[in-house]
């Protein structure tokens, strides 16, 4: 299936988050601080990139991350607002590259580069459970 029609370079996309007790360095086990998790900025930043892709997607498809590759590079403290953007670098067949940023309100926290490979779910899914025993 062809997705080039759609899926190009250039689109972005944000989601945004707060910090908050949840999501620090100490609440995730990554950090000894109260301060914006690493981890939870990773997330953000593929959730981003995820949305952006899924909304461009028949039903039956989906994306999953391949390769992930940040900077964080200020912390941000519990209370501020933080965004991440998405946005795609180039398509190649059912590979997509993404450039990454993240926000909270004082500036830019990280950034970094992300992959995803589009798929059909169930044949995702079918071929993850012959994992099982």
């Amino acid at each position: 299936m062809d997705f080039s029609a759609k899926i190009k370079p250039g689109l972005t996309h944000s989601a945004s988050s707060r910090c908050d007790e949840k999501n620090t360095a100490l609440a995730l086990g990554s950090g000894s601080l109260p301060v914006y998790a690493t981890p939870a900025m990773a997330a953000l930043m593929e959730q981003a990139a995820a949305e952006l892709t899924e909304e461009l997607l028949p039903a039956e498809w989906t994306s999953v991350g391949t390769r992930l590759e940040l900077s964080h590079t200020s912390a941000t403290p519990c209370g501020l607002a933080v965004r991440a953007e998405a946005r795609i670098l180039s398509v190649d067949g059912r590979s997509i590259a993404y450039e990454l940023r993240a926000f909270d309100e004082k500036g830019e926290i990280g950034h970094g580069h992300h992959e995803r490979f589009l798929v059909q779910r169930q044949r995702f899914l079918q071929k993850a459970e012959h994992k099982l025993p």
